[in-house]
This record gives C-alpha cells, structure tokens and sequence, in this order.
C-alpha cells in the first residue's frame, strides 16, 4: 500500500507503482482495463474526473509489461464518456500513446453477472470484457454526502453497462457499491490526490491541491488510507467496512510504504 506525495506529474504514480506488486497482479492477464472517473466535462483542477497525467503513468507502466491496456468508460454522469474523454484532455493522452477507449455500454458482447448475497442488486450487467481482463481503477480522490468518499470502489459503479444507473441510487449507495465490488473487484487501485474535491460533492465543494498519488493492489486497503489521508475513519463507511467483513480487504492491517499518510494528511471540509 503506497502513499506517495509529489507535484502532478508522471513521477509520483510511477514511484507508488513500483513500490507495490503490481506487476504480479497482472501475470494472469493480457488485457488490462484502465477506468477513469469521467462523470463530466470537468477538468483536472476541479478534482472532480481523473487527471489525464495520471492516467498516462498508468498506461506506460502496463506497456512496460508488455500487456495490451484500453482505457474504459460508461455512461452514467451529465456528459457523455465520449464527450468527456475529450474535454478532459484524457483522448489527447491516448492518442498519443496509442491506446483505446471503449465505452462499453456500446459493447454488443454483454453478461449478467449474478450477486452472491446481495444487499442491492441480485445480478448486474457488463461487458464481456470486464470479467475476461484485469482493471485498473484510477479514481479522482472525493467525498460523497451519502458515501462518505468516492474513490476506487465507488468509481467501479462506472463498470455496469445499464443505460440508466441514477435510479439505483435508491438502492442505498453503499449496498450497490458492496454488491459490484465483491463480484468484480478491482486488480488494481491508483488514486489521483494530484487534486481532489470536498464537500457533499460530487460536483458542489472545493477543490484540494493533495499532490498526492496512492496505490494497492488491495482496493479495500487504498480506499482505507485515502480515508485516513483525509481525516475520515474508513470504519465509519460503509462500503469500505463490509467489503473488509467479505474477506475482500484490509482496513487496518495495512503497511504503508512510500511517503506515508503524514507527509499528505490534510482534514477536509466535508459540509
């Protein structure tokens, strides 16, 4: 589990990279799946979609391993995944290093994947692709009013193919979150903290300069130590909670390698 402070750029999320065992993660795999958060339009420097710069790091450590990396998205927030690769800059990224994007809810080759005791949802849908490749899930680091936080096992909620994801939502959040994360988890998590966004959000708050990049290939663990980075208790939410309950992850067993929570800790305003 790496915490790792530094100003935006590719440095940090190599260092954070290579200071867990990402690459053993991946020696199942020829595909990896990178999925952003690109709920909007939004740039960067609002905290709210993943900061493109991240994303390349990302993308050049997997073509290091000589492994084939599409980034991923579905439709789900108030712009189209295919407009906001766009304005994010994130298409520029891709274009120049010669990766894909697939928004997969325009994937004919879908699946129903069933949900072993599930508080929400029995069954979910997504791309074939997902189950047969790794993913990597490189969220913006937020908070969320009904959440908590929105990090790595939250931004999985983008991986359902469903055209209409908003009335799930009365589902209860953190239950759907629980159900999509326990039956299709995360090979990876790499936190963009370059800047994140407090408040009730997702898109009202402030903006926060962390420079900071996390990373694990225990998703439980990072969405945990992001918490903690903040200020929050990871056992006061609920999702983080019950997926460690499920044998999924740790909460607090965890060692931090790298700059560690001190060097980033910063108490946000979560109102």
């Amino acid at each position: 589990m790496a915490v790792a402070k530094g100003d935006r750029g590719l440095e940090p999320v190599f260092r954070a990279m290579e200071l867990i065992p990402f690459k053993e993660a991946f020696e199942s795999y020829d595909t990896v799946l990178v999925k952003p958060n690109l709920i909007t339009g939004h740039t960067f420097e609002t905290g709210i979609t993943t900061d493109p710069v991240v994303v390349e790091a990302v993308l050049l450590k997997i073509q290091e391993l000589d492994k084939k990396a599409i980034v991923v998205e579905t439709a789900g927030g108030i712009t189209s995944p295919d407009e906001a690769i766009i304005e994010t800059g994130m298409m520029e990224v891709l274009d120049r290093l010669g990766v894909e994007y697939v928004n997969m809810g325009k994937l004919d080759d879908q699946v129903e994947l069933e949900v072993e005791n599930p508080r929400a949802l029995k069954t979910f849908k997504v791309a074939r692709l997902a189950t047969e490749s790794a993913i990597i899930t490189v969220p913006s680091m937020k908070t969320l009013g009904h959440t908590s936080i929105t990090m790595g096992l939250k931004n999985m909620f983008g991986m359902l193919t469903t055209s209409s994801k908003y009335p799930l939502h009365k589902l209860g959040t953190n239950n759907f979150i629980y159900d999509i994360c326990k039956t299709l988890p995360p090979t990876l998590s790499v936190i963009d903290g370059f800047y994140g966004k407090s408040g009730r959000g997702p898109w009202s708050g402030a903006p926060v300069k962390m420079d900071t990049i996390i990373a694990s290939v225990d998703p439980v663990a990072a969405d945990a130590t992001a918490a903690r980075c903040i200020g929050i208790d990871p056992n006061t939410i609920d999702h983080v909670r019950w997926l460690h309950e499920a044998g999924m992850g740790e909460i607090t067993d965890i060692e931090v390698v790298g700059d560690g929570i001190d060097a980033v800790y910063q108490k946000w305003e979560l109102d």
